[in-house]
């Protein structure tokens, strides 16, 4: 027996999750109607075609300014996707203005793990070894290995847990707008400025 979707379960599930009718009527179907099964069905989808879509070019976009009160921290950000058309966007110029609140907030030093610096890996690789002595040779490479990916949550933006929701990523922030928006969005590169620092 079918589960018959009505309008009204279609547009709530579209204003959850921003996708599309069609979209939203398959995954309730699929979901024999239930929403959260339907919205979770979306946001798999929705991850697998950020995935195809990054290997597209970004190369319009905005750069992004913020001072914060009293003037002690300022950000510049610079934020691509494919066509200026999205790039005019409300909604991606307030990924911008997000990106920008993060930076000012948890001032990471680079974008991705890639851009980490390999002498500031092997610092915080030393400095987790040195707390760890004493402990057996697998022990300190499972602590090491745990420091390091915690120094990246800290250090990479991407990585970072989102100031408005920590229990996300910011890369999981970006993935959901890669697949509401249809283009590929790339953070190019920051600054981050503060007083005295």
């Amino acid at each position: 027996m079918s589960t018959v979707i009505s309008a009204q379960m279609v547009s709530t599930l579209r204003e959850k999750t921003g996708a599309g009718l069609l979209d939203c009527k398959k995954a309730l179907t699929e979901a024999a109607g239930d929403l959260e099964q339907a919205e979770t069905i979306l946001r798999k989808k929705g991850v697998a075609s950020a995935a195809k879509k990054a290997g597209r070019t970004a190369n319009e976009g905005l750069i992004e300014s913020y001072i914060h009160l009293g003037g002690k921290v300022g950000v510049l950000v610079e934020v691509n996707c494919e066509t200026d058309f999205v790039a005019k966007t409300d909604e991606f110029k307030a990924l911008c203005r997000d990106l920008c609140l993060q930076i000012a907030a948890a001032n990471p030093i680079c974008v991705t793990r890639e851009e980490v610096p390999q002498a500031e890996l092997d610092r915080e690789r030393e400095i987790a070894a040195s707390q760890a002595a004493g402990k057996p040779p697998a022990a300190v490479q499972k602590i090491v290995e745990g420091k390091v990916e915690k120094y990246y949550a800290t250090a990479c933006l991407l990585d970072q847990p989102f100031v408005k929701n920590p229990d996300q990523a910011v890369k999981d922030i970006l993935t959901e707008k890669i697949a509401k928006l249809g283009e590929n969005i790339v953070v190019r590169r920051f600054v981050r400025f503060q007083v005295g620092a």
